[in-house]
């Protein structure tokens, strides 16, 4: 499987949540609603879930193995640094934002 795009949907800088994100695969399936989260450890990836009736999350879609699960987080990390970087690098965005709506930012895989 190939990702084949990712959309960096909304970066948030002053919150836990970083990103909200799209990921395309081999030009067919996206999967919605991917956040980069800061934990203790750094910046991770967290799949899209929903509550079970006991009140746990549970992840929607995922991968299953941990070799594509570090080619997927390394992917989207990467292209998250890269929309931060172009965002601060914007002179035109002094003032202090909670939120960026960054819609438009599609950033294509090779």
């Amino acid at each position: 499987m190939e990702i084949t795009g990712i959309i960096i949907r909304r970066i948030s800088l002053e919150s836990k949540m970083k990103a909200i994100v799209s990921i395309t695969f081999d030009n067919a399936f996206v999967v919605h609603d991917v956040k980069v989260i800061e934990g203790a450890n750094g910046l991770f990836i967290a799949m899209p879930s929903r509550r079970t009736q006991e009140g746990d999350f549970k992840d929607i879609v995922h991968p299953i193995n941990s070799e594509f699960r570090e080619e997927l987080s390394s992917a989207v990390l990467e292209k998250y640094q890269a929309a931060l970087a172009d965002y601060m690098a914007d002179e035109t965005h002094h003032e202090q934002i909670k939120s960026i709506p960054v819609q438009s930012v599609v950033i294509d895989t090779p």
